[in-house]
């Protein structure tokens, strides 16, 4: 793929003598997301876009008409020009039609010369596509002409699924914020919008044969404060989209060749549809919309033939205003436990004929039974079923199509069944995680740790699958659900810049993929949300510090860098920097405790500042070894990450933390000579509904050869009990004092859940931090 490296250089004199009275600006095409194939001819006259210029289409497409006008508005946005859109294929000026030699529905070919910028697509939303390149090419420049270097490009997707989706149901955004949502995904070259719009915390749509689902259920009396604190706001919440509201959104997205994939969660997260409809549920209620965030046990009654109606009545309006093949069926997160004491229920089982397996409880067949209804009166209404993973519980639905949230395994295993998959980790592709380690500085977040660099780093095609295999990989999609997002200004700050990482990998083929390149891609990109006033984040801006503890030397070393290279300047006494503070020009070596702190500064505004406190104790920096090995998910940057002198918070997810899963923690540390200890500090994060408890043991041995270890210390915790908090918990071993080498710290995990939690009696994982040697 040929790039534009040097081109300015040999075509500058040639703008200027094409526009001698106005400055000219250079588009560049190196965009977002990268185009497959970019071919620069670089010797030949760019084309010159200005204000007489004409953007033409083929007479009599409406379609390509409001491409047409869509490229005129973009262009304006940008450069304040007001460019004519006419019927017509000939002459010179921007060209849209049809054709061309892209094989792909969604592909398109971009070829500029020095008279004509043409266009051309197998169908309209190719043009659509080749509109948004040319769109990203062009500077933001007002009062000046712009130079488009005579350039071919063949580009097309690499997934022909590339969806975003938004849960209207915990915080509810009306039409114009969901209209700039879609607009955001034409931006970003995504074709689908997955709407979540009904959950235990509120229904959204309005379905006319069951009007209480939205007089009653999308209003809640008032909402909880924080992460389920127990306290709340006393204030009053709800909203809903009328049918034509819907539809309205529906032919919005359509003229930016985008699907609307509406989502209707059953049978769990159903609260707010029983609050409306007690009848449908095992208990019978009363229930209410629910003022909490999570998963509640009341759930649709699998043996009600009352539910069986209301899935069809609330589907077959469904259907009538949303004209995607796929509708979203959920099927996530749906407690088992009115299920398994309902009498209806169990006498559902049994007319079924249902029997438990090795792999699946009666009540998860059951849940089948559910799913298996909804998709076939979809099918035979001409649609499809998509569901969250948990649709393969109890067996998968013949014609089913799986979204693979719960990491990958959901969506191997569905490939492997020949049933197409739509890749959504959450380990990679949650954007209601934070994005930065500083979570003081950050909007409250469901909790996790998603930077820019890690959505970049995802590719959703698992080696464990064969080629045939792959083939049912069909997509990508990244989720926002929206517990902690109560403004739709936070909505664009969470997405953005996280959406233009999913883009790439969307849909640039990976070979094309670099991050470094991408940064650079995106300086440029972010000049485009200025331009629409989106609230996105800019970590990406701030500077990106590398903490490393080196046992060569004993320090830790601080490496610092930024996106454009611009001046850094540190401190170390904990005083916020200024240009009169200490200019990073090569790495920092730290061998003491110190308050840390860097920013960047720029003409257009300083970044924020990057704290971090370091604090050195006898093995800070010193020689570890992992007897036992890191779990692969969480391992970060490995065993080194116990010596480094930093220390984590509560996000067991930002790289401070490491974990074992099914071993011990057992590492040896190496002061390469005797050294004085008599005390060994170790820090567990625990977060119990994750499956993360404290360790049960921890012992402190010594050693002069590094083979012969005698121990020094040992203490044993009880087993944790349901009211024991999620917290840090520090775990000082005391000792006499004694002279060694080598320092070796075990520590046990819990290898059985206790019977109290639903993980029972499984093994635990064991997150630890620093070991700090006194």
């Amino acid at each position: 793929m040929k790039t534009l490296m040097g081109l300015a250089g040999l075509t500058m004199a040639g703008f200027m003598l094409l526009s001698c009275n106005t400055e000219v600006k250079e588009a560049n095409y190196q965009i977002i997301p990268l185009p497959q194939e970019i071919s620069v001819m670089d010797q030949a006259a760019p084309f010159i876009l200005s204000n007489g210029t004409k953007i033409m289409y083929p007479e009599g497409n409406e379609k390509m008409q409001r491409n047409a006008e869509f490229l005129a508005s973009y262009i304006k946005d940008l450069t304040g020009k007001s460019l004519a859109v006419q019927a017509g294929t000939d002459g010179k000026g921007i060209i849209l039609q049809l054709g061309g030699n892209a094989k792909n529905p969604e592909g398109y070919q971009l070829k500029v010369t020095s008279d004509q910028v043409v266009i051309s697509g197998p169908t309209e939303a190719g043009v659509f596509y080749g509109i948004q390149t040319l769109r990203k090419s062009i500077p933001v420049a007002q009062g000046v002409d712009i130079a488009l270097p005579a350039v071919e490009i063949n580009d097309y997707p690499r997934f022909s699924y590339r969806g975003a989706h938004l849960d209207v149901s915990r915080h509810f955004f009306p039409v114009d914020s969901v209209k700039r949502f879609i607009d955001m995904l034409a931006l970003h070259n995504m074709n689908r919008f997955h709407w979540h719009l009904t959950d235990d915390q509120g229904w959204r749509i309005e379905i006319k044969g069951l009007p209480e689902l939205t007089e009653v259920g999308s209003k809640r009396t008032e909402t909880v404060i924080g992460h389920n604190s127990g306290k709340y706001d006393g204030k009053p919440y709800g909203g809903f989209f009328t049918q034509e509201e819907a539809k309205e959104i529906v032919a919005y997205a359509a003229e930016r060749h985008i699907t609307v994939i509406p989502e209707i969660d059953l049978p769990g997260h159903m609260q707010a549809a029983l609050t409306a409809y007690p009848n449908l549920g095992c208990t019978g209620g009363p229930y209410e919309v629910w003022k909490i965030w999570g998963v509640s046990e009341d759930v649709l009654c699998a043996g009600n033939d009352e539910t069986l109606k209301f899935i069809d009545d609330v589907l077959g309006e469904i259907i009538q205003i949303f004209p995607s093949e796929y509708i979203h069926v959920g099927g996530d997160e749906c407690p088992k436990v009115r299920w398994t004491k309902c009498p209806k229920c169990q006498d559902r089982i049994k007319a079924l004929g249902i029997k438990a397996d090795k792999n699946h409880t009666a009540e998860e067949k059951l849940q089948s039974f559910i799913i298996n209804h909804a998709e076939k009166f979809l099918n035979d209404h001409g649609r499809q079923i998509i569901g969250w993973d948990e649709i393969l519980e109890g067996g998968l639905a013949p014609n089913a199509t799986v979204m693979s949230w719960r990491g990958e395994g959901g969506g191997i295993e569905a490939a492997k069944q020949k049933h197409d998959v739509i890749m959504s980790p959450n380990t990679y592709l949650y954007f209601d995680y934070y994005q930065s380690k500083d979570v003081e500085q950050e909007p409250e977040a469901i909790g996790g740790y998603l930077p820019l660099e890690r959505v970049y780093s995802y590719e959703p095609m698992p080696a464990s699958l064969t080629p045939e295999e792959q083939k049912y990989i069909k997509g990508v999609q990244a989720n926002l659900w929206t517990e902690y997002i109560p403004t739709f200004s936070q909505v664009e700050y969470m997405e953005l810049p996280r959406m233009a990482a999913l883009a790439d990998i969307q849909w640039t083929n990976p070979e094309h993929k670099d991050y470094q390149d991408f940064l650079q891609r995106l300086v440029r990109m972010v000049k485009i949300y200025d331009v629409y006033q989106y609230n996105y984040a800019k970590h990406v801006f701030d500077v990106t510090a590398r903490f490393e503890p080196n046992a060569e030397t004993g320090t830790v070393d601080v490496t610092l860098s930024t996106v454009d290279n611009c001046p850094v300047y540190y401190t170390l006494d904990g005083t916020d920097p200024t240009t009169a503070s200490q200019l990073y020009t090569e790495p920092v070596k730290i061998n003491t405790n110190c308050t840390f702190k860097a920013m960047a500064v720029r003409p257009t505004g300083n970044s924020r500042i990057v704290k971090e406190d370091i604090a050195f104790s006898k093995s800070t920096s010193k020689k570890i070894t992992a007897l036992q090995p890191v779990n692969k998910q969480y391992e970060f940057a490995g065993i080194s990450t116990l010596v480094d002198g930093l220390k984590g918070n509560r996000n067991y997810k930002t790289g401070r933390w490491i974990a074992f899963y099914k071993n011990d923690m057992e590492a040896v540390i190496d002061f390469r000579q005797p050294a004085d200890f008599s005390k060994v500090t170790l820090t567990t994060n625990v977060e119990k509904g994750d499956w993360i408890f404290d360790a049960r043991s921890i012992s402190v041995a010594v050693s002069e050869d590094g083979e012969n270890f005698k121990q020094v210390a040992s203490e044993e915790y009880p087993a944790m009990t349901l009211d024991n908090p999620n917290q840090l918990y520090e775990h000082v071993l005391s000792f006499e004092p004694v002279k060694a080498r080598y320092l070796k710290v075990l520590a046990k995990p819990e290898y059985n859940i206790p019977s109290w939690h639903g993980g029972k009696g499984n093994p635990a994982f064991l997150f630890v931090d620093e070991i700090t040697v006194d």
